[in-house]
């Protein structure tokens, strides 16, 4: 289990569920409960028991279904109700009975919340703490404590803020979360305050929430400051504007402030993680996000390619194989030689300097005109394979192709593709239905050379982006297509360029498939 001398704590499975368009299963939450425990976290906050079915069934599962081998489960909840005993509240009950070794609790500590939201006095919400983490102490469970707008709390009334802390763990909390809950701090004043709390000789942990861009800065300033317990949700996520991105504060406290935090071979997994609950959770991963994104380390500049040439720490702050990520070089208008030197090299080529300047020269010409190379790798990587080979090389070669797009008396719309191929010296005509013209020209294509070519059974085509480039010409104006396309072993994308859509699409489409050819070892 996690070393008790400094404490991450997850809330994804709690706050951060609380993200607008986030909805977790029980069965969601295990799955995350275990990636979680992947990376080495010490503690993972599983939801609100008592208050919540779904939280109920989770910890009643986890208790046979979770095998956690670095955290332990905290269940969160609230102190006792005013005017009554904790052990006859049905919610600390609930906290009793959970099977959760660590009990979280959310208490005020602003003075207007406990007499306006809470509705009762300042004293007895001190009682309310006391009683509560007593009792679940003498249960045998070790209490943390949320003090809830402390911030906040502490410009309105610094006295009371701290005598909460006081109050809390004179009870017996072994830790008090300072919660930004409105999320409007900035590190240089929430830093003071923190030192302020550490003063009170509580131990004291770092809730912080984004809304002002700071949530992960806030964590590291209270940290700075004394904080020995740091919260935060798995790629930020948390309602508004999230919580503190965990995988960030992680990465930070250990490769730039030297904590041992997690194991370093579960660091060198956090992309791979941070990748997985997304799968888990259908929330679209941000591409740009520290550490963790697939843009974290793709240089695009060409003055940035040239320096990376020569050392790739030149334009990196770490070498991505310690989080699980890789450089990627972007190729683009704004490419030189290095760049695409660079570039080939990670597909396996060495180019000739003739060669680099001619593929530099050619991607400037295309891009000029519309194609993006940078988001198609396979459109370029193909581009480096005709400018090496000198010619463009295919694996079928196209004599026509043709649409169709017939509304029907039931008003159903459908198309239908006839593309006229020749392949391993034979000419092929075959024809595809589809519910549009690119899905009918897919289907046509795939009729005609799977015979030759069985492999095109495990492509799929899975994302088709349209961008109108040249908005002022109206319907006549230049298109670019993206088509994202995968079998077993990965994705790959593809570009197309042209003022009818139908033939943009079509150029993305053929070099879809010969790529794809490509991936199964067929030689064009």
């Amino acid at each position: 289990m996690a070393d008790d001398r400094f404490h991450v704590y997850d809330t994804t499975l709690r706050d951060g569920a609380q993200q607008e368009g986030l909805n977790l299963t029980v069965v969601d939450k295990l799955a995350v409960a275990r990636h979680l425990d992947a990376l080495g976290v010490g503690f993972i906050e599983g939801g609100w028991p008592g208050a919540n079915p779904k939280d109920t069934e989770f910890f009643r599962r986890a208790q046979t279904e979770l095998d956690l081998k670095h955290a332990q489960l905290a269940a969160f909840g609230a102190t006792r109700r005013a005017g009554m005993k904790a052990a006859d509240d049905p919610l600390v009950a609930a906290l009793r009975e959970s099977g959760a070794p660590v009990v979280t609790l959310v208490a005020k500590s602003h003075d207007r919340h406990v007499e306006l939201a809470l509705r009762t006095t300042l004293q007895e919400n001190l009682a309310m703490i006391r009683d509560t983490v007593s009792h679940l102490r003498a249960e045998g469970q070790r209490v943390f404590l949320d003090a809830e707008h402390f911030f906040d709390g502490y410009k309105s009334n610094p006295d009371y803020a701290l005598e909460v802390l006081r109050t809390a763990a004179e009870a017996g909390a072994s830790v008090i979360a300072l919660c930004d809950t409105n999320g409007g701090m900035l590190p240089d004043e929430l830093a003071e305050v923190v030192h302020a709390a550490v003063g009170t000789s509580a131990r004291i942990g770092i809730h912080c929430h984004d809304d002002t861009g700071c949530a992960v800065a806030n964590s590291l300033a209270a940290v700075k400051a004394g904080a020995t317990h740091v919260q935060g949700c798995a790629n930020g996520y948390g309602e508004r504007s999230g919580n503190a991105n965990l995988f960030t504060v992680v990465a930070n406290l250990q490769l730039k402030r030297g904590f041992d935090l997690v194991p370093k071979e579960a660091l060198a997994d956090m992309t791979r993680i941070a990748h997985a609950i997304t799968e888990v959770t259908n929330v679209t991963p941000n591409s740009h996000a520290p550490y963790v994104g697939v843009s974290a380390f793709a240089h695009k500049a060409g003055l940035h390619a040239s320096a990376i040439k020569v050392d790739p720490n030149l334009y990196q702050h770490i070498d991505p194989a310690e989080v699980g990520n890789d450089m990627r070089m972007l190729v683009s208008d704004m490419a030189g030689r290095a760049s695409v030197e660079l570039k080939g090299r990670e597909l396996g080529y060495e180019l000739a300097p003739d060669t680099s300047r001619e593929l530099v020269n050619r991607v400037k010409e295309m891009e000029a005109k519309g194609y993006t190379f940078e988001a198609a790798d396979a459109s370029f990587e193909l581009l480096l394979r005709d400018t090496v080979a000198g010619e463009s090389r295919r694996h079928f070669q196209v004599e026509s192709w043709r649409v169709i797009v017939e509304r029907a008396r039931g008003g159903e719309v459908v198309s239908e593709a006839t593309v006229k191929l020749h392949a391993k010296g034979e000419r092929i005509v075959a024809t595809g239905e589809g519910n549009g013209p690119v899905n009918a020209l897919d289907r046509a294509v795939r009729l005609g050379l799977e015979r030759l070519y069985p492999e095109l059974a495990g492509v799929e085509l899975i994302d088709f982006k349209v961008r109108i480039l040249e908005g002022a010409h109206g319907t006549d104006a230049v298109t670019r297509v993206l088509i994202t396309s995968s079998d077993a072993a990965g994705e790959w994308s593809t570009v197309g360029v042209d003022e009818n859509i139908i033939e943009a699409s079509w150029q993305a489409l053929e070099q879809a498939v010969t790529y794809g050819l490509l991936r199964a070892g067929h030689t064009a």
